[in-house]
């Protein structure tokens, strides 16, 4: 359960156990969203004052993404510290870059939309299958993984006037 009455919130903190599903609708085109069972989310959500509340947790899964060589689909694990603060609209801190707005008047505290936007920031940007993976041929395109091309590097023209400096200086 990620969506939180305020009302109870005001009155006692809540312990947060939930699951973020991969088919939550949440998720939009494009997102390097999670896989099998979705994004485990625990942590605790307390009132931090009047039409404020903090969120400090932990959440963890595993998203797929592209070797950066080969482009091959990698599955890697993802897990961060997460505290949010969220504050009604209207508020001074509701306009802060790293506070989570709240519509006035809410009855309810839904925690998927700033948790999608820190899932998002956690995910790598760049992975590799593996650390010796050798990439594709700039060439001819092939996994060099799978096996080696006959292609011999190309060499670049505009750079021809840089190696004639080079040479003359040997």
């Amino acid at each position: 359960m990620l969506c939180f009455d305020i009302r109870s919130l005001e009155a006692r903190a809540a312990a947060v156990d939930g699951w973020l599903s991969p088919t939550d609708p949440v998720w939009e085109a494009g997102d390097v969203g999670p896989v099998e069972n979705g994004v485990h989310v625990a942590g605790r959500l307390s009132s931090a004052g009047p039409g404020r509340f903090y969120f400090s947790g932990r959440f963890a899964g595993a998203a797929v993404t592209e070797c950066r060589r080969c482009l091959a689909m990698v599955t890697k694990p993802v897990a961060e510290e997460v505290h949010l603060l969220f504050a009604e609209s209207g508020m001074d801190e509701a306009d802060e870059d790293d506070v989570v707005p709240i519509p006035a008047g809410a009855r309810e505290l839904d925690l998927r939309r700033a948790l999608r936007e820190e899932w998002l920031l956690a995910v790598p940007a760049f992975s590799l299958c593996r650390e010796e993976c050798l990439g594709l041929c700039p060439t001819c395109g092939a996994d060099r993984n799978r096996s080696p091309c006959d292609c011999r590097p190309s060499i670049d023209p505009r750079w021809e006037a840089l190696r004639a400096v080079r040479d003359s200086a040997d």
